[in-house]
């Protein structure tokens, strides 16, 4: 029973401001993800527009904008800070 593998996923996700988010993930912890840098290139210019960016949901997984946009939850957390 010891060799269970754990799946980093985000539970939950807040709108803090400007294109940050809030992330609850399912270790306990809560992160804030600026997401601008992000917003740089290729598909992920559609998160400049900020309607678009407020208009996020969860999936079982991650943070998803329309089945277009999703980022790993690993990544979020690396790229996040501590709330």
């Amino acid at each position: 029973m010891g060799n269970e593998i754990f799946i980093l996923k985000i539970t939950d996700a807040v709108y803090i401001g400007d294109y940050t988010l809030r992330l609850t993930f399912n270790n306990g912890e809560q992160r804030l993800c600026d997401f601008l840098p992000l917003a740089q290139k290729g598909i992920c210019t559609k998160l400049q527009d900020m309607d678009y960016f407020k208009s996020f949901r969860l999936d079982p997984f991650t943070v998803d904008w329309n089945n277009e946009i999703g980022f790993a939850p690993e990544y979020l957390y690396e790229i996040s800070t501590a709330a």
